[in-house]
């Protein structure tokens, strides 16, 4: 199915924003429905979930500029709420709220770290919460306006980072289903990603790079360079699908995608798509600092799978655990630490529907 183009004038970029046909990423797996509404149909409710802190303050500004064009788009045909964001997991708490209250959408107004909350305030207890939602006659969409430090997931897409396009996107309604990845600790603390999932060098420097979301983009790069310091790769136990154990030794990152980018756009899982039921596994052996200066473009632009001691895999589950059991291996998921190995990675196929 195509999304047709118009034309619309979005005060907030003081040009015109323009909308070119589009077709799904993969039109096998996808079913897109309209969102939108006639002079008959009710009114959409929408939750627009911001994260006022957000790129060291930026999101509450642009919000505030955005504001009147989204109304200008979208309140004809909808019920629109905002839900500022108080701290940590308060995005979480709002949208299960917005679940239980039957709205049609929940939108992250932010970056990936607001999308990743949103996106865990769709399940409780290892399940979708609209499942256990007797009331509600619809299911709740997710939907994106990329306003914070990085918008990872929304390259995959091909998505440009102009807020204007998503209000378009969520005004002309299609949905698609996607998948969704969940973190398992020995059967409890269930986690869930959208985006990427990453081990040891790699989720440190994540770690190390929330500290520094002060300097944009280069927060990234001022966290990898911590990371590094002190880095020595590890010996791990893998298990992929349930079958036997395999050992990969001198593992210096692990890359679990359901999408393509992380990182501020470093292509690292190029083959991810998160409409085909599937997370591509990547991992890096026996890396040393001047590897990363010297393949750095190729992780950037996706060409490192073809790098000596780069394996990529497709999986639907993957458990990992450190051979020699130190306590100290990282593992974060769209940028959030989540503590250490072991850890079991696995896909839910088309879980939630998303406004494209």
């Amino acid at each position: 199915m195509v999304c047709f183009s118009y034309v619309a004038v979005c005060p907030y970029t003081a040009r015109p924003t323009i909308l070119k046909a589009e077709l799904p990423m993969s039109p096998d797996r996808t079913i897109l429905r309209t969102g939108g509404t006639s002079s008959s149909s009710r009114r959409r409710d929408l939750v627009f979930v911001v994260n006022p802190r957000g790129a060291n303050g930026r999101t509450a500004k642009e919000w505030k500029k955005l504001l009147p064009f989204l109304r200008s788009r979208l309140d004809k045909d909808c019920n629109i709420s905002e839900s500022f964001t108080s701290g940590p997991s308060h995005a979480i708490d709002i949208t299960r709220e917005a679940i239980k209250d039957g709205a049609d959408a929940v939108i992250a107004v932010g970056g990936d770290g607001t999308l990743h909350e949103v996106i865990n305030g769709f399940f409780w207890d290892g399940k979708p919460l609209a499942t256990l939602n007797k009331v509600a006659t619809h299911s709740t969409a997710l939907g994106l306006i990329p306003l914070g430090t990085g918008s990872d997931f929304a390259r995959t897409f091909g998505w440009k980072n102009d807020p204007c396009e998503a209000i378009e996107r969520i005004a002309r309604g299609m949905r698609t289903w996607i998948d969704v990845g969940v973190i398992d600790k020995k059967g409890k603390d269930l986690h869930y990603f959208v985006n990427v999932a990453d081990i040891h060098l790699s989720a440190k420097a994540g770690y190390y790079a929330s500290k520094y979301k002060k300097f944009g983009n280069l927060c990234y790069v001022i966290g990898s360079l911590q990371a590094f310091m002190g880095h020595h790769n590890r010996d791990m136990r893998i298990r992929v699908n349930g079958g036997e154990w395999k050992t990969y030794p001198q593992v210096t990152a692990l890359c679990i995608g359901n999408a393509k980018y992380f990182g501020g756009g470093m292509k690292i899982t190029p083959n991810a798509d998160p409409r085909n039921g599937n997370l591509e596994i990547v991992i890096l052996q026996d890396f040393k600092w001047y590897d990363f200066v010297l393949k750095l473009y190729k992780l950037y632009n996706g060409t490192h799978l073809s790098v000596e001691n780069v394996t990529s895999l497709s999986v639907q589950s993957i458990e990992v655990e450190e051979i020699k059991d130190s306590g100290s291996i990282y593992v974060q998921s769209d940028g959030e630490h989540l503590g250490f190995l072991p850890r079991k990675f696995c896909v839910m196929p088309g879980i939630i529907e998303m406004i494209c």
